[in-house]
């Protein structure tokens, strides 16, 4: 594996922890949202990771050379973002009649978001994002030794 795959898949992570702390930051954002575009409550969101393969010529070249016993460098390493799902569990009903958007019964559905699920689900989005943070400084270093060993 080469340093610059360590900077790809490192970025990757990057990028798709980012954009899972935003979703997690929009369902906090939304715990209250009783009535949404479509008259409904906020349904929560979560991102579903899957593995990013790099499908390009050089890649499966390299994959079919490899299988008859020279050295190749797996570039299609890293994660991707492969969607946004929403949650289909049920909405939490409490009752609340003097709440605008009260049923008949006095009830008001409020979002499925469970706040301390989605601070949970940010404390390991942030972790992840900071072990990719030293991943790739730790590249750096090792770029910054070679490029010392050169001189």
């Amino acid at each position: 594996m080469s340093l610059f795959s360590i900077m790809n898949t490192s970025g990757s992570g990057l990028t798709a922890q980012r954009l899972r702390m935003d979703t997690i930051s929009q369902n906090l954002a939304n715990v209250n949202t009783t009535r949404g575009a479509d008259g409904n409550p906020y349904r929560r969101k979560v991102v579903v990771f899957e593995e990013n393969k790099n499908q390009s010529f050089e890649n499966m070249l390299n994959q079919q050379i490899g299988k008859y016993g020279a050295s190749t460098s797996t570039a299609n390493a890293g994660v991707k973002v492969s969607s946004i799902v929403e949650d289909q569990s049920e909405f939490i009903k409490t009752y609340d009649p003097s709440h605008p958007d009260a049923n008949e019964d006095g009830y008001v559905e409020y979002p499925n978001v469970n706040s301390v699920i989605e601070m949970t689900n940010l404390i390991s989005a942030t972790r992840s994002y900071e072990a990719n943070v030293t991943a790739l400084n730790a590249a750096k270093s090792m770029f910054a030794k070679a490029l010392e060993i050169g001189r």
